[in-house]
């Protein structure tokens, strides 16, 4: 999962991208409102902590115009200990949670797990199940029912992106920049190589009309979340 973080205190930014890479998350980051809006509405991201108090924009503007853009990224907010407006402020912006600072990294871990739960993304022991389909985080395999589907890393991560963003149309630029990076020297035309080579072993076992084109556009998974 690829979560980002837009705090301006460099110390602290350190402190959690330590954190999160810890828990297996790829992890970007943002020292600047602007910065971290323009990350955001990417919607590359399966979370996004955000700091309230910012340069350039602030955390509560930042989930006013993400959501006004139909981008419907799981947020939990960063705030001071006495902030309660900018709390209420945030929620009512379409946060999905909130943490207050100092925090321990237990509390962080929790929410982060409690958000991405009732989103759907993972279940109680960090797996991703749709359908027939369960990815096991912690030791990035994947399963048809109890059928190994034996997937590259790339694979792997295209899987995991599709199923975390499941009935949403993803396009081949967010596919892209969320699988190699917006530096990768691969084309674009990569991604349909490594679609098909899913899409095949998705078909050997039964699962192949999870995964549609959507013809000039890209991709789109479809499927009953099952948390677990």
């Amino acid at each position: 999962m690829r979560v980002l973080v837009v705090e301006d205190d460099a110390s602290l930014l350190k402190v959690i991208r330590d954190i999160f890479e810890g828990e297996a998350f790829q992890t970007d980051t943002a020292e600047s409102g602007d910065e971290g809006y323009y990350l955001a509405e990417q919607a590359i991201h399966d979370l996004i902590l955000l700091d309230v108090m910012l340069p350039e924009m602030n955390g509560v503007e930042i989930v006013k115009k993400l959501r006004a853009q139909s981008v419907w990224t799981p947020i939990i907010l960063l705030t001071a200990k006495d902030a309660v407006t900018d709390r209420v402020a945030g929620l009512d912006a379409g946060a999905d949670d909130y943490v207050t600072k100092p925090f321990a990294v237990s509390e962080l871990l929790a929410r982060v797990r409690a958000v991405l739960r009732r989103r759907g993304a993972i279940g109680q022991e960090g797996d991703l199940t749709c359908g027939p389909i369960r990815l096991v985080r912690a030791t990035r395999e994947a399963f048809s029912g109890e059928t190994p589907l034996h997937l590259t890393k790339t694979e792997f991560e295209l899987l995991e992106f599709f199923m975390c963003h499941k009935d949403q149309i993803l396009t081949r630029e967010q596919i892209f920049y969320r699988v190699w990076g917006g530096d990768s020297s691969s084309a674009l035309t990569a991604i349909d190589v490594y679609v098909h080579h899913l899409r095949k072993k998705l078909v050997a076992h039964g699962a192949g009309d999870f995964l549609r084109t959507v013809r000039g556009v890209g991709y789109l998974f479809r499927g009953e979340a099952d948390v677990q």
